[in-house]
This record gives structure tokens, sequence and C-alpha cells, in this order.
């Protein structure tokens, strides 16, 4: 553990204190913490750590969160250690919980029952600390846990546990006051406890209860004016002084309690003013103690009934606070001398100097305070002089806080004491100026009002317009103002700008467009503007005037007719048709001097009957009420529903429907590409027939809602992405490492007519296919090397991989087992280009599947009329039967396919179609049998280009 440093702490402890005082900067305090935090992480978790190194860990993480950091691995910690027997380790672990949890942590839960063994404990020590936690980690939740036992320990013989105690049940109070309501008879019998500290702990409880409700406790008045007597009487123990003062925080407590209970209240006044009026005499002015119970005593004589006595020795007090050089003092002297002017205002008059001298001080709280004082001193005779102070430090300050506060203070003051409306208006002019934006709106409308208003003689209220017009067209030549200001300034210049005939229209809307354009982004400045303008072009067309609008007045309305704000472009478009009105509709939509009468506001609409009553003779439908609509709310069916119908506009819970099957949509390439003879008329039997004989695939096409009629275009070779398998794209199964094809799918008749070609369809559905994958994703190139790598992963969209038989497959890859498959004829293509999907594996050239062709010989073993009505039929016929007899072809069959290169991938990759033959219509046959025998009898064979003879050899 390394040697020991102070208080048992090991030198590894001690270096990180020192090192953290030490640190220079934050950055290199943090570095220290977080190389702490991953020593403490690696050394805490370790097995079998000792107690008292566990004890130190803890201490190291309580540093940790005092300076800012997350110690949150460990609290679990703390909480084990709040279980140990030891004492020294239990309350190192009550401390580090109280510390690092909140009432509401998840760990709360774990301690609960720890608490309640504690508090049932022999040693008071380990009852005093579960207290302790107890007030600081119980929530409203667990308070039933822990109240009987706490309320047990009121009758503790130990006195530190009945003060806990009381602690922990005001705690209790605070947080779950209806919890505690039955328990408050035990505030009351603890205030006679014999120990003066269960006393002073029972007094703050009372204090909150009787700020709650004062009347309650009356009954208490005389208990507390005898313990306060005794306490100022010293019959305490000297235990209780501080700096020579007799338990002065009981008595601070006290004199709180004694002024709720004596305000208002004459008779609990009267049995207060002897032990009050000792106080002010006992008590030491000498020491801030001895001044805090004065203080106290000055707040609680403006708190009872007035005794002319008690004020005089409190304004004597008051007096030496404020000549006292200390500040604080000082402070406290301006605080207590506002509180007596409530009581008897002319004692302020006895310290006006003292007064100016904390005003003039440099100390900012302590001039903040003096303005306090003055804002409550203010009457008409020195309104005057007190305003111009408070806007002249207005002005000085930066503060918009405090701003804020002393503008609302001259606001209130010059609404209240002003003694002409000249200084009222000069003064709300410097309030505007200087802080207009932190100036309430409402106190700018009710200036607006008062000026308009006016005074009661009607030459004074025209004299007073008039030079607030003069005043604004002066400021108005000032850089910056208040948005606040300029609305007043605006709406003075509208109403007033041209009544008095010294400025003429022109200048004024002038000015007016000046304010407009250099406020661009305030909309409410411009409305205000363009407002005053339509109000002076209306009072100058009402008087027969005829109005020119200056230049930039009419870009300006062209500019505000085109704006965003849909305000800015009704006032603009009101203003362009009041141009155009004759004087008596102006003079009516616009009266002079109009804006202070009362709007009356006929919200029944009743101007609109008699339109009402002739639309509904016409036939017009009937209003009817929103509650009455269809889907809101009725309340004539409440009582006979039960429960109340949910608006429409109201929030669904309900789940949603779910979706109801629907067609997928037809690209426009496959409209585009498809021929017109492809829009057939499909019987709905046919085109949504299952097809049991088909091979299961990783992908295939979606089954439409068989609901569905109409005519559908053919999907032959069409690959589709979701649903049951089904049609499937040639270039599905063609690869250069897979030259069998899978054909059937791709050849199915459909509506009775069958291709002719197997290839050619093939060929024109790898078409559609291209087109719609390029229509689909029209940005996105694939390279050839990308295609490559899809092949060999995927062998195509239709994810079947076939390897040749005749080629091993490609390292890396897995063998796929083989399926049976028997490839249709096709006619001879035109020589095609090279493979993209050829990686170079050996593979005979494609004339040898040409030269020896095993079915040929197989149709050949069945006669020359079986040969032709072979070469007459489909690919697809031949295919769809042979797959009809064998729906579900066994796993372990052998691939039958052509040796060589796929021809059906390189014509649907790089070559042209092949042309297609006549369509023959399938008839009765009496070689289909046979043929359907021969082709059975050959499943499981692979011909090969070594075994040309392989099925003569078979048949014999």
């Amino acid at each position: 553990m390394g040697s020991q440093g102070g208080w048992g702490q090991s030198k590894e402890f001690l270096d990180l204190v020192k090192s953290i005082g030490e640190a220079r900067s934050k950055a290199e305090e943090d570095r220290i913490v977080l190389q702490e935090i991953e020593t403490l992480k690696r050394r805490i978790n370790e097995p079998d750590v000792p107690r008292r190194k566990m004890k130190e860990y803890i201490i190291r993480l309580v540093y940790v969160e005092m300076l800012g950091h997350d110690a949150s691995f460990g609290y679990i910690h703390a909480v084990k250690m709040t279980h140990d027997d030891s004492l020294l380790l239990k309350r190192t672990g009550y401390l580090a919980v109280t510390l690092f949890l909140n009432e509401d942590h998840d760990l709360i839960i774990l301690i609960v029952n720890t608490i309640q063994k504690d508090l049932r404990s022999d040693n008071y020590l380990v009852v005093c600390a579960a207290l302790a936690a107890v007030c600081k980690l119980i929530n409203e939740e667990t308070i039933p846990a822990v109240l009987p036992q706490v309320v047990e320990l009121l009758g503790h013989p130990k006195e530190t546990v009945r003060k806990k105690a009381i602690m922990a049940l005001h705690r209790f109070h605070q947080r779950a006051p209806t919890t505690m309501s039955h328990l408050i008879s035990n505030f009351r019998k603890r205030l006679c406890d014999n120990d003066p500290g269960v006393m002073g702990a029972t007094l703050c409880p009372l204090f909150d209860l009787i700020t709650e409700d004062a009347n309650s406790y009356k009954d208490l008045v005389m208990s507390f004016v005898s313990i306060l007597k005794q306490v100022a009487e010293r019959r305490l123990s000297k235990a209780y002084d501080y700096h020579q003062m007799p338990a002065p925080f009981i008595q601070i407590k006290l004199l709180k309690i004694l002024g709720l209970l004596g305000s208002g209240d004459k008779q609990a006044s009267g049995a207060m003013y002897n032990v009050l009026e000792d106080i002010f005499k006992k008590s030491e002015p000498s020491s801030n103690i001895g001044n805090a119970v004065l203080y106290e005593c000055i707040c609680c004589v403006s708190s009872i009934c007035q005794n002319d006595k008690l004020l005089k020795t409190a304004a004597e007090v008051t007096s030496k606070f404020l000549k006292s050089e200390s500040h604080n003092l000082k402070y406290m002297g301006i605080d207590a001398l506002g509180r007596l002017l409530k009581r008897n205002p002319e004692i302020a008059e006895e310290h006006q100097l003292a007064v100016i001298d904390c005003l003039e001080d440099p100390d900012d709280t302590l001039k903040r305070k003096t303005f306090e004082l003055l804002h409550k001193m203010t009457k008409s005779s020195n309104v005057e002089v007190i305003v111009d102070r408070m806007i002249d430090y207005m002005i000085s300050i930066s503060d918009n806080h405090y701003k804020t506060d002393i503008a609302s203070r001259c606001v209130e003051l010059a609404e209240q004491y002003a003694p002409s409306n000249h200084w009222f208006i000069q003064i709300m002019n410097k309030v505007f100026e200087h802080a207009g934006d932190l100036v309430d709106v409402r106190v700018a409308h009710n200036f607006m009002r008062l000026i308009a208003n006016g005074e009661d003689d009607e030459g004074a209220g025209s004299q007073l317009r008039s030079s607030a017009v003069v005043s604004y067209l002066h400021i108005l030549a000032e850089p910056k103002l208040p948005s606040v200001f300029l609305q007043v300034i605006c709406w003075v210049l509208g109403e007033y700008g041209i009544t008095d005939g010294k400025f003429s229209a022109s200048y004024i809307t002038g000015k007016l467009c000046d304010v407009a354009e250099a406020r661009s982004n305030d909309d409410t400045v411009r409305a205000y503007a363009i407002a005053a303008i339509m109000k002076i072009c209306a009072f100058e067309i009402a008087a027969g005037r005829k109005v020119e609008l200056l230049p930039e007045c009419q870009s300006l309305i062209d500019e505000l007719s085109a704006s965003h704000s849909t305000d800015l472009q009704q006032i603009a478009y009101e203003l362009q048709a009041l141009l155009g009105l004759d004087a008596r509709a102006v003079e009516t939509i616009m009266p002079y001097d109009a804006s202070c009468e009362d709007i009356e506001v006929d919200r029944s609409l009743s101007f609109l009957n008699s339109f009402v009553n002739q639309s509904l003779q016409n036939g017009a439908r009937p209003y009817i009420p929103e509650s009455e609509r269809p889907g809101t709310l009725n309340i004539s069916n409440y009582g006979a529903h039960d429960q109340l119908e949910a608006p429409s506009h109201a929030l669904r819970f309900e789940a949603y429907e779910l979706p109801k099957p629907s067609p997928p949509p037809i690209p426009p390439a496959l409209l585009a590409a498809a021929p017109v003879a492809d829009l057939v008329a499909v019987p709905e039997s046919a085109y949504f027939s299952t097809e049991p004989h088909q091979p299961s695939e990783p992908l295939g096409g979606a089954a439409m809602s068989p609901a569905e009629h109409g005519l559908r275009l053919r999907l032959e070779g069409v690959q589709k992405k979701w649903g049951r398998p089904s049609y499937s794209s040639s270039s599905s199964s063609s690869s250069s490492s897979a030259p069998s094809v899978s054909a059937p799918s791709a050849q199915k008749p459909a509506n009775g007519v069958a291709n002719a070609n197997g290839a050619a369809a093939a060929a024109g559905a790898q078409a559609r296919d291209s087109s719609y994958d390029s229509r689909r994703n029209p940005l996105v190139e694939v390279s050839a090397e990308k295609q490559r790598l899809a092949a060999s992963l995927f062998g195509g969209s239709s994810a079947r991989r076939e390897p040749p038989p005749a080629a091993p497959p490609a390292a890396g890859r897995r063998a796929v087992k083989p399926v049976a498959t028997v490839v249709a004829p096709a006619a001879p293509p035109a020589p095609p280009a090279g493979d993209l999907l050829d990686f170079g594996e050996p593979s005979p050239p494609p004339a040898a599947a040409a030269a020896v062709d095993p079915f040929q010989q197989l149709e050949g073993l069945l006669g020359p009329a079986s040969a032709a009505s072979s070469q007459n039929s489909t690919v697809g016929a031949v295919a769809a039967d042979l797959l009809s007899l064998h729906a579900d072809p066994p796993a372990s069959l052998a691939e039958i396919s052509l040796p060589g290169k796929n021809p059906l991938a390189e014509i649907s990759l790089v070559g042209p179609a092949a042309p297609s033959s006549p369509v023959v219509k399938k008839g009765p046959n009496p070689q289909d049998s046979l043929e359907k025998d021969a082709l059975q009898r050959q499943l499981g064979v692979v011909p090969s280009g070594q075994n040309p003879n392989l099925f003569r050899d078979l048949l014999g």
C-alpha cells in the first residue's frame, strides 16, 4: 500500500490531492482525473480487495465526482460498503452514497433494507448515520417504509438521535405533506424538549407550517416569546454561544416566526414588544452575527403592528448601518430603511444624504439596492429627479436583465407621478430610445393611447401631438432606433403628421419610406410605415387634395405587393385600392382621428341575417353546427351512449386496416417494348393458373388478385421479384459456366396460342427485361467485372447456378446439385459474338452441338411422321408436356444438356434474335404418346460428345 500519509491514507492518495491542487489549468486537472479514473476502474474490480483499501478507493471516487467527472462505475461498491459491520466503513459508505445518488436513482432500493436495519441498531452512531442518509435518499415512494421507525426515534434517549429524527420528519413533510399530516403534533411536543438542540431543530418545520397557515399557531406566541426571552437572558449553556452572542441562530429563527404571527394581530404584537426591546439593547453591533440579529429584529418590527418606540429604535440602528464604512452594512441599512418606509415614510427624510452617498457608491450591488429604495420613496415632488437618475443609470449599464427592470420602473413611475404630459412624452422617448427592445409592447400601446387622448383641453391636446411630431421627426435622424420606438414614431406620424399643416404630406411620406427601407428585415416596422402612408393619403383624399406619390414611395408599394409577408401584401393592395376611391368613400373607410374610438364587434354577424334568409329561400343548405356534424363530438347523445365519440380531427389509436392486394404496376418500358399483338384478353382461369410441375426457385413472380379482369400483357420471360415462382427470363439461367438452358417456363402457351420458336421468345423476353432494368436504374452503370462477379456468385437474376458437366467447378465455388433439365431444340442462329460471361473455361465449339443432335436421332427412331410433327410443334409445348408428366423430378437425376456454349444466352446478351417460325396450333396427334414415352425413358441420362449414339444404344 505504500508509506502512510496523514489521516491514515496512502501516499498515492495524498499525491493525487497534491497534484490536483497544483494543476495550472483545467486541461491538466482533467488529465490527472481521467488517469485516476482508469486506475480506479482497474483496481476496484480486482478480487479480494481489502476493506481498508476499498474505503480509500471510495474516497477517491468522491474526489472524482467533486471535480465534475463520472464515477458511476463505483456506485455499487459504495452501496455495498453501507452493509459493512464496521462503523467507520459504514459511515464512509453512507457519506459516499448520499453524495453519489439522488432520491430517484435505481440503486436506492438496494439500501432501504440496510437503512431499516440500521435504524434499529443499538449503536446511536449507526442510527445517526442512517438518519442522515434518510434525509437525502428517501423519496416519496419509500417514505412509508421508514416512517414508523423514524417516529419511534423521537423518544430516543440520545438528544442527537432525537434532533436528527426531527430533521428527517421535516424532510418527509417537504416531500410528501399529506403523508405527515397526522404527525404535525409531534413538532409541538418536541418544542418543549429539554435539549435546546432538539428545540432549535423543531423551529425549522414550525416556521414552514406557520408560513403556510399562521392562524393555526397563534396559541404558540407566548411559548415562542418565552423561549426568546430565555435565550436573550443567556439562560442556555455557553456551548450555544457564537461570538459572545447567546444562540444567535435560534434568536433569528424565533424573530422570523414572531414576525409572521404578529402581522395584523395587535394582541400577538403587544406580547412581543418587551422582548424585542430587550434584544435591541443586548445585541452587540460589533460583530457580524450581532448585526444579523439586529437586522432580523428590524424586519420583525416592520412586520408586526406599529409601535412608535420600537420604530424609533429601529431607525437609529438603521442609521448606524448606513453610516458604516462596510458595504455589507450599508446594504443592510438600505434594505432595512425600505422596510421601515412602509410604516413611516418620514423616516427616509432623515437619511437623505446617506441614501445619496449610496447612490454614488462604486459598488454596483449597493447602487441597485439604492434604486429599489428610491422607487419606494418616489412621490410627485421628487419623481423628476429620481426618474432622471434612474434613466442615467440605465444608459450606463449593459446588463439587459437589470436594464429591463430599470426601464419598467421608470415607466411605472412616469405613468403614476407624471407632472405633465410633455414631461411624460420626453421620459418615454428616452426609455424607448435606450431600452426600446426591452420594453413591453403593452407600454408602447398605452403610450400611443395617451397621445391620442391628449389632455382635457383640446388646444393643449393638439399642442401635445404637434410637439410629439416635431420631436419624432428630429429623432428619426438617429442612426439606430429600437423596433418598438419606430413603431410608435410611424403611428404618430401617420395619425398627426399633417394635422397642424407644418409639414407637407410628401415630406412625411418620404420620411416613412426611409424608415421602411432602412428596416427591410423588420416586417412589423414596415407594416406600421406603409399603414401610416395609407393614413396620410386617406386624409389628403378626404380633404379634396390630389395625392402624388413620390417615386420611392411607389417603388416601396410595388415591392411590398410581392412580399413574402401576406400582411404587407394586404396593406399594399389596400393602399392601391384606396388611391382609386373618391373622397366620400375614403372618409367613410378611414375617418380622421378615430384611433381611440371604441369598436363594436358583432359576434353574431346579425347584418348577414337578410342575406342568409334569402339564400335559404333560394334553396341553400342550412348551416350545421360543428357539434352536430357527423364524425364530431355529439353532446346530445352523451347520456344515451355513456361515452363520447372522438372528433374527426383528434388522434386515433385504432389499428390500420390491412392493405388490399393490388396488381403490380406495369413499367412504361414494358408497355413501350411489347408489341400491340401481345395485348390480348386472357381468361381468368388461364391467367391465374398455378404450375404444380414447375420447380421452385429462390425468386419468382408475384401472384395477382384473381378479382381483377380485363386485358393483360403477356409477361412470358419477364422476371418477377416477389411471390410465387413464375416466369423467369432466359438470361437468369444462361451463363458461360452453365451451358444448359432451362426453357420450359419461358415457353408456356398462353390463351391457347404457343410460340413456334423458343429461342425467339426467350430473346424477346430478354430484350424486354433489359429494357425494364435500364428504365428502373437509369443512373447506375454496372461494369463488366461486376456482371461477371454477380454471375459467378448468383448465376444470374434467377439465382440458379448450374455448373457445366464436362468441366469441374471453379476454385472457391460450391458445387451445385444437378437438377434434371430438358433442353428443347432451337433453330440454328446466326454466328454469335463473344460471350460476355465467358470466364475462359474450356468448352467445345458450338458447331459440335449442331453436328450431332441426339434429339433428332430420337425422332428418327420414332419415324418420319414423328420427326415432321416435332419440327412443326413448339418447343414450349414439348417442355410443358414433359414437365406435366414429371412435376417433381428426383434430385438425383442427371442433367440432360447439350455440350458447348449456350446459343440462347449468347443471343439474349449480344446476338440478334432468331427469326420466328410460323405458329401451328397444337392438335391431337397419335405420335404424342410415343414422344412422351421416349423422352420419359431418357430422363437421367446425360448425352455427351463422346457417345452421340447413346439413345440408339439404350433403345436397342
